[in-house]
């Protein structure tokens, strides 16, 4: 009795286990799926719901405690990547967006941590940057938000073209191929 009792139970806990299994397997494989249609939304839309001004008009530190006026990018297509230290997304998307940087010099580029300045110096200081990285701490939410992501989640990215319109949004972690692809549209509607 009890041996049976016993494959009964393990046979029930197996099952229960892979359909757990299974369903985390297929809802995390659209998962990339589901954040590219969350930015790829028509130009106008995402300006008529979002501020970019919420950017521009920020003057945010560096890690180096000089202060950054973010009006510096208007003028040129910049990306503007969200993140913190603690958002693991954030952390598997800094290299791409760093190659991406490096190989794009025409291209603004800024990385804005809602996180602390301490942990922000720990995080470069084993993964370094190349390009430009402020800290907006907690209340760069209420930026995110003006710029169209309601939710406040991240890693959140903002394509801004050269006249300071938001041209596109990522929320979720970046695909190379994507990201790389919307910012070729990017550049080829700047007058650059």
């Amino acid at each position: 009795m009890k041996r049976r009792t016993f494959l009964f139970g393990a046979g029930g806990l197996a099952a229960m286990l892979g359909t757990a299994w299974f369903a985390w397997k297929s809802s995390s494989s659209r998962a990339p799926a589901a954040n590219r249609a969350i930015g790829a939304q028509p130009v106008s839309n995402a300006a008529a719901k979002a501020d970019p001004a919420a950017f521009y008009e920020a003057s945010l530190p560096d890690l180096d405690g000089q202060t950054v006026a973010l009006r510096t990018y208007l003028g040129r297509p910049t990306v503007v990547n969200f993140w913190a230290t603690w958002c693991a997304p954030c952390v598997q998307e800094m290299p791409y967006l760093d190659a991406i940087a490096k190989n794009s010099p025409k291209l603004g580029f800024v990385g804005i941590g809602i996180d602390t300045e301490a942990n922000i110096k720990q995080f470069v200081s084993k993964i370094p940057v190349s390009y430009q990285l402020v800290v907006a701490g907690h209340a760069g939410i209420a930026m995110v938000r003006a710029l169209g992501n309601a939710a406040g989640g991240l890693p959140f990215t903002v394509l801004l073209a050269e006249d300071g319109s938001i041209f596109d949004t990522i929320l979720g972690q970046v695909e190379p191929e994507d990201l790389q692809r919307r910012i070729s549209k990017l550049i080829v509607n700047s007058k650059t």
